[in-house]
Formats: C-alpha cells, structure tokens, sequence
C-alpha cells in the first residue's frame, strides 16, 4: 500500500509539472485604443515571442518599466519579439491612455482591458504583470513588479528562449 501510494504521489507531482510549463495564454479578445476588437492569440504567430505588459496610467511601477524597456524594444524586435502593452485602466480613465502614450513616445502595441477579463483569466491581482508566450501561445515566463534592472533580466530571458 506504502509503494502505490508514493507511486501515486510522484505521478501526481510529475502530471501537474507538465501542465504548469504547458499553460496556455487564455483566449484574449481585447480593443485597440481606436475600438478595434484585437484578437491578441492570433498575433502570436507573427512573433518568435511576445511579450505582453499589463499596466494603467496610475501605476507608477509600470510606467517606469516600460520607459526602462524602450531603449531595449528595437533590438528586440530584431530579434522577432513584439511588445504588447495592455491596459487596464477603466473606461473612466482611458481617456488618458492617448496622451500618455504619445507624451513617452512608446513604440508598443497598446490594447485595453478596461473591463479587467484577462486579469481574472490569468489569475493576478497586482501591476506590473509581465508574460513571455511563444507563436503557439504558451506562456514561458511571467513576472510581477518592477524594480530597476527587471528589464535586463527579462531581456536574457528573451534571449535564453530564442537559443
């Protein structure tokens, strides 16, 4: 009965390894910021990786990561990473999305999720929230917060799933 039961065990262990590193990014049917419904899972394909940024106007953190990625964005899309920074400020305060984005000078790929769905879909809670999903859509890599040099380490990540 000892061996069965650690048998079980080990195999229950195992199995739920596989379906932590096979997670799929969920089906994300988000809006550009001119109201275009954008099916993010179809782009996927079109880049060796993508790299999706969940931020909002009030959040300082994220604001400050995706400034310190900028100067890295155009080597990385070199590399067939593309950017795409998704909002979830609400309806209310969308409005300030257009000029935020024109004011930095950011070269992203920018939706919104102002009704926060992919948030309770990928299950998070805080922002900054940062995944790394490969063409087939599944997620390789994700991280929450920024602190200065975050975006170094998410570059030589990058870098390591392209080898």
């Amino acid at each position: 009965m000892k061996t069965f039961s650690a048998f079980g065990l080990i195999l229950s262990f195992t199995l739920l390894s596989f379906t932590i590193g096979d997670k799929k990014f969920p089906t994300a049917n988000l809006k550009s910021l001119d109201g275009k419904a954008i099916n993010l899972n179809a782009s996927f394909a079109k880049n060796k990786l993508t790299v999706i940024s969940f931020w909002a106007t009030w959040c300082s953190p994220c604001k400050k990561e995706l400034d310190a990625i900028k100067p890295l964005y155009p080597e990385w899309q070199k590399m067939g990473v593309e950017l795409v920074a998704v909002t979830i400020d609400d309806a209310q305060a969308l409005n300030k999305v257009k000029p935020l984005v024109s004011q930095k000078a950011w070269d992203y790929t920018i939706l919104s999720d102002a009704n926060k769905d992919m948030l309770r879909n990928l299950n998070f809670q805080s922002i900054p929230q940062t995944f790394v999903v490969d063409a087939s859509g599944t997620i390789l890599y994700t991280h929450n917060g920024y602190t200065p040099g975050d975006e170094y380490e998410l570059e030589n990540k990058l870098k390591s799933f392209l080898k």
